[in-house]
């Protein structure tokens, strides 16, 4: 009897979503695959993020061991492959150490964004009426100030160090990634779908889980994505303002301030973190691009 409770047609209807999204999470990641430029990107940010998990054993040398001979040293210079900073150490060592930092606070704030942020997003567009009021305008205070000046002001107030900036990060993203969530959740919302599984008396946090967030989550997502490239021009700007990270520890945004007094001594060595915050920021847009391309096959 197939169509018994518990045979297999109950079974093949309760498998029947699980099988789909597993279909569409394949057809996204080939899509993604058979683009070259976002799949550069990515396996960039691989060997970035590799080299800093694993410094201690890349790193070829101690980045907090200083040597005045060395000081300012070319790229190229046996020992300080890629020059030496304005303390004679290792400018190698120290950007592969640094990435540990600089990767860290730009990811972090954002993931406190998406979590945050995507929570009153869309508890806001589903609710809707005063409790979709009382989030937005909430969120809309943090929008009478440009985001980098309100990161600074928060950061300034809290004090420097990287927990605070972080913290002073996240404050920045949870707004844009509500506005997005409220947004998007608005517009299932009003699906007819959704209506009817409300019509047949289903529960909210059944109508969520199952009709709301699983339409909503990949827009969601892939603009969090977007924010990361963001977020590390931001917590190098913190850095390199001295309200990030404290010496002797150091990312790429406070190896740029140390070095920019060398810049008419020696640019090439002075330019690098700039240049990795350049490659890193480029490198997490076009993942981003190439995840929001893969995942319009729905259309």
């Amino acid at each position: 009897m197939h169509g018994t409770l518990g045979g297999p047609a109950t079974i093949d209807a309760a498998v029947a979503p699980a099988v789909r999204h597993n279909r569409y999470a394949t057809v996204v990641l080939l899509r993604f695959l058979r683009q070259p430029v976002p799949m550069t990107a990515a396996v960039i940010l691989l060997v970035v993020m590799l080299a800093a998990i694993f410094a201690g054993f890349i790193a070829p040398a101690d980045p907090f061991q200083t040597r005045v001979a060395r000081r300012l040293a070319e790229i190229g210079t046996p020992g300080r492959w890629l020059g030496g900073d304005e303390l004679g150490r290792d400018v190698l060592s120290r950007l592969i150490y640094g990435g540990r930092i600089s990767l860290a606070m730009a990811i972090l704030p954002v993931a406190v964004g998406l979590f945050v942020g995507g929570f009153l997003g869309v508890l806001a567009g589903y609710a809707g009426g005063r409790t979709n009021m009382a989030i937005m305008r909430a969120m809309d205070v943090f929008y009478a100030f440009p985001s980098i000046l309100l990161a600074v002001a928060i950061a300034g107030a809290l004090g420097p160090g990287l927990v605070n900036a972080i913290l002073a990060l996240s404050l920045v993203f949870i707004p844009p990634i509500a506005r997005m969530a409220e947004s998007v959740t608005t517009q299932v919302r009003s699906y007819e779908y959704v209506i009817a599984a409300r019509l047949t008396g289903a529960s909210t946090l059944r109508i969520l889980r199952e009709h709301v967030l699983s339409n909503v989550a990949g827009p969601i997502l892939v603009f969090a994505s977007s924010q990361v490239s963001v977020s590390i021009i931001a917590a190098s700007g913190l850095s390199f303002l001295g309200l990030g990270v404290s010496p002797p520890n150091s990312d790429w945004g406070l190896m740029l301030s140390a070095l920019r007094q060398s810049i008419y001594i020696n640019p090439w060595v002075a330019a690098l973190p700039g240049a990795m915050i350049f490659l890193c920021s480029v490198c997490f847009n076009l993942v981003s691009d190439g995840v929001r391309q893969a995942m319009e096959v729905r259309r």
